[in-house]
């Protein structure tokens, strides 16, 4: 069992014993490193690779956290009583994938790995997700509006008829994203004529673009 754990922390670049943060966040430096998108789609050799790659990181990741979760862990963290100024919560997310309809507004998810997660409907306004993972994280018909979605990774996420009213999209990646019909109006994706956000095969039928023309 042990030489199977240290063939998991190999995967992932990680000395044995790592925190389940360095855990996390070498399998999203990796995912990003060998994501197929980011990769020549003409050269099979190198797609094949990719797609190897990314199921070694996931089982090494899904392998290693479950030995983690079993370790008790508070599933919230509420802001300290001592500050008493401050309106936002950290919430740390449980394992559990079906997060639809929760209330996360105002939280700090920043740096969190929500890859795969269903918060379809969930109230996410306000909330502080800069730099998070959210590959193919369903977010369809969720309230983004006023979120800092500064660099984070939403490569192929669902984002149907999402509310990213207002919204920082500076730095995010939403290569292969579903946006149709969310609505972006007045979403930060620019700094002067320059485009700061990877729409690279986005979906965007039927959504309200920064400008509010919706785009066809």
């Amino acid at each position: 069992m042990t030489s199977e754990l240290e063939r998991y922390y190999r995967i992932l670049e990680l000395e044995l014993g790592a925190t389940l943060e360095e855990i996390n966040q070498a399998y999203k430096d990796l995912v990003f490193v060998w994501h197929p998108d980011r990769l020549p789609k003409d050269n099979l050799r190198l797609q094949n690779k990719a797609q190897e790659k990314l199921k070694s990181f996931n089982e090494a990741r899904d392998k290693l956290r479950s030995l983690r979760d079993k370790q008790p862990t508070p599933s919230y963290s509420p802001p300290h009583h001592t500050d008493k100024s401050s309106s936002t919560h950290a919430y740390s997310p449980q394992a559990n994938s079906d997060l639809s309809g929760k209330d996360f507004s105002r939280a700090n998810l920043s740096n969190r790995d929500l890859s795969g997660r269903n918060l379809s409907y969930a109230n996410l306004s306000g909330s502080n997700l800069s730099d998070t993972f959210m590959h193919k994280v369903i977010l369809r018909g969720a309230d983004l509006s006023e979120a800092n979605l500064f660099r984070a990774n939403l490569l192929l996420a669902d984002l149907r008829d999402a509310n990213l009213r207002s919204a920082n999209l500076i730095g995010a990646d939403l290569s292969g994203a579903d946006l149709r019909g969310a609505d972006l109006t007045g979403a930060r994706i620019r700094s002067g004529d320059r485009l700061l956000v990877k729409l690279i095969g986005a979906k965007l039928a039927g959504a309200i673009m920064p400008d509010g023309i919706i785009h066809t």
